[in-house]
């Protein structure tokens, strides 16, 4: 195999005018003469050498496919390939060293179009995510919107509706709400323009191709007069990012309110109770219940009390707590015994000798719930329940929610949870 004397030079760019680039630059473009530029800007780099009579320069019009490794493969001497930002991050930079050898690249990477956006919008970027959807499916967005993060940054593609694709997840994820819309064109030209686009609304008919998508959370102002009766969003619940088990998803909690058949008065213990969001809710609908709370992560209680004032009920008791503590050191003859119980998050033996101790004291009617996501544990949950004279039966729930994509729309599966009710 024959050795390549060339170098092919990768030129980051985030304008179109030539003395923006720095003198080392400038003096590689003007004793280069095979250059390469992709279509969407061709005219403008071309337009650098007109004033440069001294060497005639030839121009490769680039689609990034193919075609442009062919013809970076012919060239036998030093070719200059111009790109946007930084090749290295979503860019050509990965497509060139899966052809070429890195002894044969150069990169001179420029401010990438995030950092330029983010300067402009004054915000800390150092824990922002970062998606691309151009010429690519939706997947990673739809990952990283789910996990909520304090801002995303997504690039765009004007050739897949992306814009609109984003706009639609953000509505069937609930989310509209949750985040501001930065809407950043031209970043870094003379044509840029960030506008904040009301997500309610159509999207602008004019949009420039060369675009890119900031999602920054917004500071809410939570008022429980416009919550629905049952079925909150999960949205409203404050919980932690990368704790998002905490949170009782609402298709398994409106279920799970079902199954409580909640009653007027009475006393409803919510174990592991992560962010509270049942109990929260079944206080909601029913605000005289007494509602006692227990979780045992640090943090739970403030969580509690936070989504609490969010939706405007009050809570009797909060135990920051490991609900084995309360019963084998505690006292319960001075609680108030439960009429309906939600045993969620421990253990099958902690779950079985949480029965055991409450089953015997609740009343005709009374009720237990159980979510279940560890199949094993049914048989022997459903054994100890009935024989402490509990009717039981077991619902599966598994929902899938619908999520556009670029070539129309997906139905995207949420975990499936077993309940085990007992009724006494």
């Amino acid at each position: 195999m024959s050795e390549v004397n060339r170098t092919i030079h990768v030129i980051g760019i985030n304008s179109y005018k030539f003395e923006d680039l720095s003198l080392k630059l400038q003096n590689l473009f003007l004793n280069t003469n095979n250059i390469a530029v992709p279509n969407s800007y061709f005219e403008e780099i071309k337009s650098w050498s007109e004033n440069d009579l001294e060497k005639k320069k030839s121009f490769f019009s680039s689609n990034s496919n193919n075609k442009l490794v062919k013809w970076l493969r012919s060239q036998e001497t030093d070719v200059i390939l111009i790109s946007r930002g930084d090749p290295l991050w979503f860019g050509i930079g990965r497509i060139l060293l899966e052809n070429f050898s890195k002894d044969e690249l150069i990169f001179y990477p420029s401010n990438t179009c995030i950092q330029l956006a983010f300067s402009k919008l004054k915000i800390p970027w150092q824990n922002t995510f970062n998606v691309s959807i151009h010429g690519r499916d939706s997947t990673k967005l739809i990952e990283a919107l789910k996990a909520r993060p304090s801002s995303l940054a997504i690039i765009t593609d004007s050739n897949n509706r992306s814009l609109e694709i984003i706009q639609k997840n953000l509505s069937e994820l609930d989310l509209v709400d949750t985040y501001d819309f930065w809407l950043c064109e031209e970043i870094g030209f003379e044509n840029e323009n960030i506008r904040k686009l009301n997500l309610k609304e159509s999207l602008p008919s004019e949009i420039s191709s060369l675009n890119i998508v900031v999602l920054t959370k917004t500071k809410q102002n939570y008022s429980n007069n416009n919550y629905p009766l049952f079925g909150i969003s999960d949205h409203i619940f404050k919980t932690f990012d990368d704790r998002p088990n905490l949170l009782t998803k609402r298709e398994v909690r409106v279920q799970i309110l079902a199954d409580l058949e909640l009653p007027k008065n009475g006393v409803i213990w919510d174990i592991g109770a992560g962010c509270g969001s049942i109990g929260l809710e079944a206080l909601k609908l029913r605000p005289n219940l007494d509602l006692f709370c227990i979780d045992k992560r640090i943090g739970s209680k403030a969580l509690i009390l936070e989504n609490s004032k969010r939706i405007g009920v009050k809570p009797k008791f909060i135990f920051e707590e490991d609900i084995n503590n309360i019963l084998n050191s505690r006292n319960l003859s001075s609680f108030e015994k439960p009429n309906r119980l939600v045993i969620g998050g421990c253990d099958k033996k902690t779950k079985l000798q949480i029965i055991n101790t409450f089953a015997q004291g609740m009343s005709i009617g009374d009720i237990i719930v159980i979510p279940i996501i560890d199949i094993q544990t049914i048989k022997e949950l459903k054994e100890e329940l009935e024989e402490k004279n509990f009717k039981t039966n077991l619902n599966l729930i598994q929902t899938y929610k619908s999520l556009s994509i670029a070539e129309g729309m997906r139905l995207e599966p949420n975990n499936p949870v077993f309940l085990l009710k007992g009724k006494k």
